[in-house]
């Protein structure tokens, strides 16, 4: 597929290989090499937090029973993170929020101590 395209976002998807096999011993199993994807020069600096398993409900900013002072400064201050969007598991819940993409869309279905390089 060559280089990925990084001046548009969220970023297109790749193209699907072909053949799936279920197996990664399978001697037809064959996936291009997951590379690292680095911002092009000039890209602003962006700041991601990221709260596993916690919503609305869990931070005493909104009145839930985990302190965050910093969090509350933030909330008294105007400022409220209120549009969450959430998976059941922690990692496809990252690379959602890494992606910016639903986290099937990008093949994490499951939990990365199963992953491969195969999709999905």
């Amino acid at each position: 597929m060559g280089e990925s395209q990084r001046s548009v976002l969220p970023i297109p998807d790749r193209t699907n290989i072909g053949l799936t096999t279920y197996d990664a011993k399978d001697p037809d199993t064959a996936y291009p090499p997951i590379v690292a994807l680095r911002p092009p020069a000039g890209a602003p600096n962006v700041l991601i937090v990221l709260l596993d398993d916690v919503g609305f409900g869990a931070s005493s900013a909104f009145g839930g029973p985990v302190s965050m002072p910093t969090a509350e400064r933030l909330a008294a201050g105007g400022l409220r993170y209120n549009r969450f969007h959430t998976t059941a598991l922690c990692s496809p819940a990252r690379v959602a929020l890494l992606a910016g993409r639903n986290h099937h869309t990008v093949g994490m279905g499951g939990i990365t101590e199963i992953a491969t390089s195969a999709p999905g």
